[in-house]
């Protein structure tokens, strides 16, 4: 994981709501158990975990948010603790400019215990979850879809569907394309002739015209990927996802580009504008994928999109949560991202992302429409999502 210091990086404007003041800040945490757990090379999620964050202001408007936290999923609580003990106090009574100025000042202030309590990653993700609820917040008040709010002129979204797991990956494929879906990701990191048996069914059952791409979750070193990649140059992939570790050098990622003609992804465990700077300054990557509820939430993540374009690059948002989350990637790619920019749709089956995104569950000729309804478009009922994940642990 690269962890640099924050800089100021210019962003086109976005439509503003006036100050604010927050008046409260809650966490709730659910967990469904899911029926059929979801593999990576790093291990396996027996729970789907969500933190929803709600954010109140003076005035009584709210706004919510998602904080990373899918695994392990013992680590939901721990990051929930961290909202009410040590950020939510940074802002309960406190007047903000804007998103941007919480977001600043709540990094600015837990910088130092981020490094004292060697937790970067989940303060980070607390700070992002609180973003998110914020710009809902904001974009309510204003009574403008958040999408609309961040500049965008269409509600249209072009999506995949990730998370494709080792066992009969083309059955998967199959049942997405018949939901609308058109582009698909496929894990690997399962060894090489699981992974290669995998690629070749996935590619078998596609259509002419659809898209695929390949995931490896940090499975490789580098005389690893170079081999699996040149492997899997004939399959003519769109992009190679986390071949390598996220916190191997730049150099590490560059040799392994020039030896490749597979554009290589990656960005979601990246934690700063800096390291961003950093990964696409050393022209290894095709394709950037921040996950802003792992960092930045929607006040780091624009600027960094900034980078991205300026640089020629795509940019293609990675999320793979409940519903919340979700959203907001998706309104930040309409407004953001361009022709080329794909929402990553988890395929695995999780009513914590369905029940809270159902503008994102249809799927039409690979594309999803977010709607008009003011911030997220959505507002969670947290009992009715309890009964929802108690019920499956019932059943």
């Amino acid at each position: 994981m690269f962890i640099a210091s924050e800089q100021t990086l210019s962003c086109p404007p976005v439509a503003t709501v006036g100050p604010f003041t927050v008046a409260r800040v809650q966490a709730f945490v659910l967990r469904w158990p899911t029926r059929h757990p979801v593999q990576t090379s790093f291990g396996v999620m027996h729970a789907r975990p969500a933190i929803l964050v709600r954010v109140e202001d003076a005035s009584g408007a709210s706004g919510w948010g998602e904080i990373w936290c899918n695994f392990p999923d013992c680590g939901a609580e721990h990051r929930a603790g961290l909202l009410q003990t040590v950020v939510a106090p940074l802002l309960i009574g406190q007047a903000f400019a804007s998103a941007r100025d919480a977001f600043d000042r709540m990094t600015a202030r837990t910088a130092v215990l981020a490094i004292q309590s060697g937790e970067p990653g989940p303060i980070a993700q607390v700070i992002a979850g609180i973003d998110i609820a914020l710009w809902d917040l904001l974009a309510r008040r204003a009574g403008q879809p958040l999408w609309k709010m961040l500049g965008g002129d269409s509600d249209t979204v072009k999506v995949y569907a990730s998370g494709i797991n080792p066992e009969r990956p083309q059955d998967v494929v199959l049942a997405k394309l018949a939901e609308g879906y058109t582009a698909f990701k496929l894990k690997v990191g399962f060894g090489e002739d699981q992974d290669l048996t995998n690629v070749a069914a996935v590619r078998s059952v596609l259509p002419v015209g659809a898209e695929w791409m390949v995931d490896a979750n940090q499975a490789w070193d580098l005389k690893t990927a170079k081999r699996m990649a040149g492997k899997l140059q004939d399959f003519k992939p769109q992009w190679l996802e986390e071949p390598l570790r996220a916190d191997q050098a730049p150099s590490q990622w560059k040799s392994l580009a020039e030896s490749t003609e597979i554009p290589l992804a990656a960005g979601e465990n990246l934690i700063g504008a800096a390291a961003f700077q950093s990964m696409i300054a050393s022209q290894s990557l095709g394709v950037i994928q921040p996950d802003l509820a792992k960092w930045g939430g929607i006040s780091g993540c624009l600027p960094v999109i900034e980078m991205v374009h300026a640089a020629g690059l795509r940019y293609c948002p990675h999320f793979l949560g409940a519903g919340i989350g979700l959203l907001a990637s998706a309104h930040i790619l309409a407004a953001r991202g361009c022709a080329n920019g794909m929402l990553e749709i988890d395929a695995n089956e999780n009513p914590l992302r369905t029940v809270l995104s159902p503008a994102l569950n249809r799927v039409i000729n690979g594309t999803s429409q977010l709607g008009v309804e003011a911030g997220l478009g959505v507002d969670p009922n947290i009992e009715e999502l309890e009964h929802l994940c108690s019920a499956s642990t019932l059943s």
